[in-house]
């Protein structure tokens, strides 16, 4: 992997709790929030500096942009929710580009588990353990931000452990 062992262990544990709530959220409401979007670029904006050469810091908003436009375009589609675009975008600057291949099978790879794992537990007695989740009930909608908050939370891992 590209990115930095060192990077990655600064940035994970401020991270993985936004990941985890973007995923609770998405699953309970079908809704990934502006404020857990704003909190995932806080981190980066404040650690980023910290942990990075500062060049690399900076162009690392350029990631943010592209994937920001990428989504808008996407969601304009109809091929994803604005709350999955944002997420994306705000999830950009914490992703070295030399990783992105790694990561496009990560996320592939934790799209087809959640999908799987979420289809499964709908359709069986486990759905009561949280039984007004809009997931459940959503027809064919898939809370995406369970997939692309596992993606983020497992690429820091990956990334924090290479250097263990």
């Amino acid at each position: 992997m590209a990115l930095s062992p060192s990077a990655a262990l600064w940035f994970l544990p401020f991270v993985l709790p936004i990941c985890l709530y973007v995923c609770y959220t998405d699953m309970s409401r079908m809704k990934i929030t502006n404020r857990a979007v704003m909190v995932l670029i806080m981190v980066f904006a404040i650690v980023g500096p910290l942990v990075l050469p500062f060049d690399t810091y900076l162009w690392r908003y350029a990631h943010l942009g592209v994937a920001l436009l990428a989504g808008i375009l996407l969601n304009a589609a109809g091929a994803m929710g604005a709350g999955d675009a944002k997420f994306i975008a705000a999830a950009a600057p914490f992703v070295n580009l030399g990783d992105l291949p790694f990561l496009m099978i990560l996320f592939s790879i934790t799209l087809i588990v959640a999908f799987v794992t979420h289809r499964v537990v709908r359709a069986s007695p486990l759905r009561q353990l949280a039984p007004n989740w809009a997931s459940w009930t959503s027809g064919k909608r898939f809370p995406m931000g369970l997939a692309l908050g596992g993606t983020l939370g497992l690429y820091l891992t990956f990334g924090a452990l290479q250097g263990l």
